[in-house]
């Protein structure tokens, strides 16, 4: 086979560009600090790293569904923390009016409070957070609770057939994050305040069956304290769920580094010998093409 002076002169220009274009590739992992900058470069390293990344966004939506459940957690502990409050100021009015030494007048004062706190109870059981009520379950567009105007308090059936709000936290795991509505919030509550308020403000009421109120009171103060103990350990759950979505996310993103990221080392040192081989192929290249028939006939 006759080899002419122009075929050494196109093998010589396609490997020079080929190893032009290597070294253009190295120089672009450098900068960019990826192995490869466009999916024809490599589809296995494009498709696995589309797999990695989803890996990576799935864990980054649940750790903010994580906060939002925090925002909830925290809310609702401070709301309950209210009520209880709320509660023990109405039973001390009630423990002050349950003495003879109480006049129908201050009786009828502590009353006019109660039904103060009681609309306080109300707006508490309605908190929202970010534009939803905390306390209406599943429900949470709408209020827990309406007052009406002779101030009966009724609650939201819709809330309290499902009484659930969960977020999910990890692949299909949905948890709870609400206080059931009806646990706190009851029509017994607002039925005994109703009741207690009657008493106080109508005058009719003895010593004793206002002291009866007590009791009631008590058992809703329980209440609250064991709906609180039921948002301590949810609370607890999610400090769990968050330690691990941390981890998740450690693991995921170092592997979707290892399969995307750029070795700086051995680019580098890739890059040095490429170097070298594209400067000894302009080299030669040029003692090639450098003799012609010319240099002959000269």
């Amino acid at each position: 086979m006759r080899v002419t002076q122009s075929m050494m002169s196109n093998s010589l220009l396609k490997n020079i560009s080929s190893g032009y274009s290597q070294l253009a590739d190295y120089q672009n992992q450098l900068s960019t600090g990826k192995k490869i900058t466009r999916a024809s470069q490599d589809p296995v390293v494009a498709t696995m790293g589309i797999s990695y990344r989803t890996d990576v966004s799935h864990v980054e939506q649940y750790q903010k569904n994580v906060t939002n459940a925090y925002k909830w957690l925290d809310s609702s502990d401070d709301a309950l923390q209210q009520v209880n409050d709320v509660l023990n100021r109405i039973r001390e009015l009630t423990n002050e009016a349950s003495t003879d030494t109480y006049t129908a007048d201050q009786r009828a004062a502590a009353g006019v409070e109660v039904d103060q706190l009681t609309q306080q109870l109300v707006t508490l059981g309605n908190t929202q957070v970010g534009g939803q009520y905390i306390f209406s379950g599943s429900d949470s567009a709408n209020p827990l609770l309406t007052q009406a105007s002779d101030g009966t308090v009724t609650i939201n059936n819709l809330a309290q057939k499902n009484p659930d709000f969960n977020v999910a936290v990890n692949d299909g795991i949905q948890m709870t994050i609400n206080v059931s509505p009806d646990s706190v919030f009851n029509d017994q509550l607002f039925k005994d305040l109703n009741q207690l308020k009657t008493d106080l403000t109508e005058g009719t009421a003895t010593a004793s069956q206002i002291s009866a109120h007590l009791t009631e009171i008590d058992t809703h103060l329980d209440e609250v304290a064991s709906a609180q103990a039921d948002l301590g350990a949810k609370t607890n759950r999610i400090d769990m769920v968050q330690n691990r979505l941390a981890d998740q996310k450690t693991v995921a993103t170092k592997i979707m580094s290892n399969n995307e990221d750029a070795d700086y080392a051995e680019t580098i040192v890739k890059l040095n010998q490429q170097q070298n081989v594209y400067n000894a192929s302009l080299s030669v290249g040029a003692k090639i093409i450098q003799t012609s028939l010319v240099d002959f006939l000269n």
